[in-house]
């Protein structure tokens, strides 16, 4: 698949899922107010209930007190309205039989319109008498409630019993706590109350709103948070689902684009495998066809050159596939290795001593500097000697054709506890972004088309695991055009 089309459907989905997510994301914060508006509607509809019963329930209080005065205030006005009053006979005459049946009007006379009158200024003066006796029974409540203690007037288990059926009404059957407060001073409060609550949590109304009372009642929710996500958790799930969907396919889509990296670099790899074999098996069939004429036979100097030829592209052949070989390391954590404490000073002097000549062969020079008193370390030693020869190796692979190489390896022991191993050249060198991927298995560094620097992309990746695996530590300095230092570090046997 082109990388362009992985590229599109990354987008593709990516965009689709972050959509996704926000539309459910707005949904559950729209479900998460209109629930939490639901609930304020609630609760202030049950407290303003409450608040209203019992101020209906100190009316009663003081009605029951004042209603035998009443009663005996309207039977003392009932006397006062005594009189004669004309019968319905004598407003409206029924007509008697033989008669003429039409019904004649006959005017009020003077003695019905004065009766009709005093029926009047009767009625008007009982009617003042009595709102006068409720005005002054409305005076006596308010006189007489603002002097009560409010404990009688709102008392806790009145307000709990209340609130709690005004709650359940309004479908709201959820724990509780309130206090009465005067001028926001706390005057009780129960258990759970806590008064530090912000104002959005705490809702309040005041009580006995009809008069001049200060008095407030103020219930608080402890578990509305609860309440409210328990009516949208089954939004939650989906939520969880769709982040976790967004999560796989991003972890997807990362081993797509390494997939295609590492088939990349195995094609790659295939390439330059193919042409790093070819050549010394082209130069061996070469000299393998030149041997078959009698006149190269007869001639001593040429059999020479012909064998020296041979012998050197054959060593050359045996590093490549060697380089092969370690790729088998790479993927097999469990490769038989044969470890033993060995003289690190040793090895890497024999390895020195063989890369001199070729490192010569460019004019340049290759020191060692032995200043590791304790250089005992336990690794395996064919594997110890290939991380050292890999190393020297693309030293002089990756060397600066203007100057002359120049390498030094130095050992150090630190503290007597770790070996440290430095290998410096002044070669090419690399950049930041190169030093970050080198020892990833097949990366190579890009060298344009130089002929000598080709080569599978093993070597580092090699040299790290080999490390790791001696339980050392590896890293590299470079700047690029001035060369590159490698560190290694390892714990000696003794440790």
């Amino acid at each position: 698949m082109k990388k362009s089309i992985i590229w599109l459907l990354t987008v593709v989905m990516g965009i689709t899922f972050c959509a996704l997510l926000y539309f459910q994301i707005t949904y559950l914060e729209n479900m998460v107010k209109m629930r939490e508006a639901q609930f304020s509607e609630g609760a202030m509809r049950s407290i303003y209930g409450t608040v209203g019963l019992l101020e209906r329930r100190e009316t009663m209080h003081f009605l029951e007190q004042d209603i035998r005065m009443l009663n005996s205030s309207y039977e003392d006005s009932d006397t006062d309205a005594s009189g004669e009053i004309l019968s319905s006979e004598e407003l409206f005459p029924i007509p008697q039989p033989g008669k003429n049946p039409v019904i004649s009007y006959r005017p009020p006379t003077e003695k019905l319109e004065k009766r009709y009158h005093e029926l009047q200024e009767a009625i008007w003066e009982q009617y003042v008498y009595q709102r006068g006796l409720l005005d002054e029974l409305v005076l006596s409540i308010l006189y007489d409630a603002e002097r009560r203690p409010v404990l009688e007037r709102a008392d806790a288990d009145t307000i709990r019993k209340v609130l709690t059926v005004e709650l359940a009404n309004n479908g709201l059957e959820v724990p509780f706590s309130f206090a009465v407060t005067d001028n926001n001073t706390i005057i009780y409060s129960t258990e759970k109350y806590d008064p530090d609550l912000s104002e959005k949590q705490i809702y309040s109304a005041r009580l006995f709103p009809n008069s001049n009372s200060r008095y407030e009642l103020k219930v608080e929710f402890p578990t509305k948070a609860n309440y409210i996500y328990s009516s949208v958790r089954f939004v939650i799930p989906t939520l969880a689902l769709t982040i976790l969907l967004l999560a796989i396919f991003i972890f997807t889509m990362i081993l797509a684009f390494r997939q295609k990296k590492l088939g990349e670099m195995k094609t790659d790899f295939i390439n330059n495998m193919t042409h790093e074999l070819k050549t010394p098996i082209s130069t061996i069939s070469l000299a393998a066809q030149m041997l078959n004429d009698a006149s190269v036979r007869k001639s001593p100097e040429t059999l020479h050159h012909i064998s020296e030829v041979i012998n050197t592209e054959s060593k050359r052949l045996r590093f490549q596939v060697e380089k092969v070989l370690q790729m088998s390391v790479l993927e097999n954590s469990n490769s038989a290795l044969n470890f033993r404490t060995i003289d690190a000073n040793k090895i890497i002097a024999g390895v020195v001593s063989t890369f001199k000549l070729k490192v010569e062969r460019f004019g340049g020079s290759l020191s060692f500097i032995n200043d590791a008193d304790e250089a005992m370390i336990y690794v395996d030693e064919m594997q110890f000697t290939n991380v050292i020869f890999n190393l020297l190796d693309n030293a002089v692979k990756y060397r600066n054709e203007d100057i002359e190489p120049e390498l030094t390896v130095k050992t150090t022991d630190i503290d007597g506890k770790r070996l440290r191993i430095q290998i410096r050249d002044n070669g090419i060198g690399m950049k930041k972004e190169d030093l970050k991927k080198i020892f990833e298995k097949f990366y190579r560094v890009h060298t344009g088309n130089r002929h000598d620097v080709k080569g599978f992309g093993l070597g580092l990746a090699y040299v790290h695991r080999m490390v790791n695996v001696f339980n050392g530590t590896i890293s590299v300095e470079s700047e690029l055009g001035k060369g590159s230092e490698f560190t290694i570090e390892l714990p000696l046997a003794e440790s």
